[in-house]
């Protein structure tokens, strides 16, 4: 159990337990006591509140201000009146999500959607509960399993959790002191967990920074120190080597494919459909997770020609604008909105052209070359006008294949990196689980060093 891959290292378990008389929570420290939900909180519905704060439930983040995220995409309404008044310790629900960890303790006063569930500490419940240990009782994974077991519904984005069955659910609850004590435990220990989990982010942002320094240096200046130079005549390009020709897009590239704008009925067998999650940038596209499908008719009406082996997919749109991968042998498929492909001319390598596409240096390109577009729609009839420098075919050879090494390099660091993350994450989830449930006894822990 996590508790016991925990005890292993420094954490004692508790000296007595007992079954809590619950199935789904099976033995608990014999001085912890169970006490429904409903007993402890209750639901109400405070409207009229429209000049408060907006606050949205998050799984991974609890509740926190709507605007504290950009990630959020989803459009308040226009009249804010029936939104409900959230105030500190008020326990908040997304009750479509609860099953999915979107419940939390609130640190703020705001306001949420009509279809979450709010509810408030009844008078007594302050002498029985702690509210950060509540907030990370209710998101413990053995409870939102019983969100997921309790929730109904035809489809699963439609799933309900009825109040009456949330407040049938019982908190598992040491006296408020030990609460206390478990909470000010999980503070420390996770707040250092936090600490290497930032650090090990900014180690890839780092990374990734760096590998597209050098993707922008090679496209731009090559692998020669000693080679001469000249001015390009742009500010943004700065000097490039004597021997390379200024070229527009479209002499690199030989054809353009699209799927005109449009994307036809999505089936569940067929010819498949490549989309803009699948170009993992700067490799080959992932051909193993293929989710949707079109018709061999549909095919034939809304494409124009084939995409072939060695061609570029280029995502044109959006957060992962410019991301490019080659294309493998594969069978006929698709490509969805916001993808495009390129051929590349007879003296152009495609490795090396899906480099300069993904370069920092082209984005900045386009922003010279086409004042109409921003990076977030840029059109490819002017992306093909985006005027760059070219060295000779066994040049371009040499550069991709350099950078292209460098880049496998640094992916594998920042795997390692993500790797090391990923355990620090399933660490604190393991250590709040732990302490929570009563699989190790904290109540004598104290602050080292």
């Amino acid at each position: 159990m996590q508790g016991a891959a925990l005890n292993s290292q420094k954490y004692k378990e508790y000296p007595e337990y007992k079954d809590s008389g619950i199935e789904w929570l099976h033995e608990v420290p014999s001085h912890w006591k169970t006490i429904p939900v409903g007993r402890c909180y209750r639901r109400l519905k405070r409207t009229g509140f429209e000049n408060e704060e907006l606050l949205s439930v998050y799984r991974d983040y609890g509740v926190i201000p709507k605007s504290s995220r950009d990630d959020n995409n989803n459009k308040p309404s226009d009249n804010l009146s029936p939104y409900q008044l959230v105030c500190k310790n008020n326990l908040v629900m997304n009750k479509m999500k609860a099953w999915q960890g979107s419940i939390a303790i609130s640190k703020y006063r705001g306001i949420v959607s009509p279809a979450y569930f709010v509810y408030e500490p009844l008078n007594y419940t302050e002498s029985l509960v702690y509210p950060e240990y509540v907030h990370y009782l209710l998101r413990h994974p053995i409870y939102i399993t019983q969100y997921l077991s309790r929730s109904k519904g035809i489809r699963v984005n439609q799933w309900d959790l009825d109040p009456e069955e949330f407040q049938g659910i019982e908190l598992l609850l040491p006296e408020k002191d030990e609460q206390i004590r478990i909470i000010r435990f999980l503070d420390h220990e996770t707040a250092k967990i936090d600490t290497l989990i930032a650090s090990q982010e900014q180690l890839i942002a780092l990374l990734k920074e760096k590998r597209q320094a050098i993707i922008s240096h090679a496209v731009t200046k090559g692998l020669k120190p000693a080679t001469i130079m000249k001015d390009s005549g742009v500010e943004w390009l700065g000097e490039v080597p004597e021997h390379w020709k200024r070229k527009p897009m479209n002499y690199l590239i030989a054809h353009t494919v699209d799927n005109r704008g449009r994307t036809p009925t999505v089936i569940g067998h067929g010819i498949p459909m490549v989309e803009v999650s699948q170009v993992a940038g700067q490799g080959y596209y992932t051909s193993d997770n293929y989710t949707k499908f079109i018709t061999k008719e549909s095919y034939k009406q809304f494409v124009r020609s084939d995409i072939k082996e060695d061609d570029i997919l280029f995502v044109t749109v959006g957060a992962t604008f410019g991301k490019t991968c080659l294309v493998p042998a594969s069978p006929k498929f698709f490509i969805a909105q916001n993808l495009v492909g390129f051929r590349c001319a007879s003296d152009v390598n495609a490795k090396y052209l899906m480099l300069l596409l993904s370069s920092n240096i082209f984005k900045e390109a386009i922003g010279a070359t086409n004042k109409s577009s921003t990076i977030d729609n840029v059109k490819v009839s002017d992306l093909i006008k985006t005027k760059m420098v070219v060295p000779p075919l066994n040049e371009q050879i040499e550069i991709s294949n350099y950078v292209l090494t460098m880049a496998q390099q640094f992916e594998l660091l920042i795997l390692k990196t993500e790797e090391i993350i990923q355990l620090a994450k399933e660490r604190k989830t393991a250590l709040i689980s732990a302490a929570v449930t009563g699989k190790i006894d904290v109540r004598d822990w104290i602050v080292q060093g």
